[in-house]
């Protein structure tokens, strides 16, 4: 068998593992409408998608005039989390593609999302994978910058031993794939045309050395890094 390529892989949670942007921004959607800002929840993902709700207060207040508090931010997480908790479903064939991965690299993946954690958990649990990430979930809430700062990123590689060199990163953003190439890690980008990815030539421009639309594609995309080159 040809050696695996990569030391580990470093997954983003939302729109890569779970479908939760839809969800997420409909959520935010509705909330800023109370607030006198209103927005579809396409539109909401335009603005939002791959940046924490907590990172963007001053654009907020700006468009609204209301002061976004923390007692703001804990009633959208209550709302985000009962409605993914009803309505949230993984990304097509992620599961099996991340539990080949797990297997070929003896547990070494992790998930570094932008996300808090509680959503984080909450989701990976939703869709059946927290056992493949337990103990290996890392949160941009948790760390001193977010993404598109590479922190997140290089928190997990070094919690599994491996120089972020050797890792691969998949990512859906263009704020996610700019902290991955931050890092020092190879990304790839995961695009399916819909609201909530950024487009593959964003992607691209953003350092991603390939840009797929299947899951199903994932695990050999990965495995034959670097074949034709060589």
């Amino acid at each position: 068998m040809t050696p695996f390529p990569f030391a580990a892989v470093l997954f983003d949670c939302d729109g890569v593992l779970v479908d939760s942007e839809p969800i997420t921004n409909r959520v935010l959607a509705e909330m800023l409408g109370e607030l006198g800002w209103h927005l579809t929840a396409e539109e909401s993902m335009n603005i939002f998608t791959g940046k924490a709700v907590k990172d963007e207060t001053a654009l907020i207040e700006a468009k609204t005039g209301f002061k976004i508090t923390d007692d703001w931010l804990r009633g959208f997480r209550a709302r985000r989390n009962e409605a993914l908790d009803r309505d949230l479903v993984a990304i097509p064939h992620a599961p099996a593609a991340i539990r080949e991965i797990h297997a070929r690299l003896k547990g070494r993946i992790a998930c570094a999302s932008g996300a808090d954690r509680h959503k984080v958990e909450l989701q990976l649990a939703k869709v059946g994978l927290l056992d493949c990430f337990e103990g290996r979930i890392f949160s941009g809430h948790e760390m001193p910058r977010s993404k598109p700062y590479p922190d997140v990123y290089l928190a997990a590689a070094e919690a599994l031993g491996v120089d972020p060199k050797r890792c691969a990163v998949v990512e859906d953003t263009v704020t996610g794939a700019m902290a991955g190439v931050a890092a020092g890690a190879t990304v790839f980008g995961y695009s399916t045309g819909e609201s909530g990815h950024s487009g593959p030539g964003a992607l691209r421009s953003a350092g991603a050395v390939a840009v797929f639309s299947d899951m199903t594609e994932l695990p050999a995309l990965l495995a034959g890094y670097g074949l034709q080159a060589a």
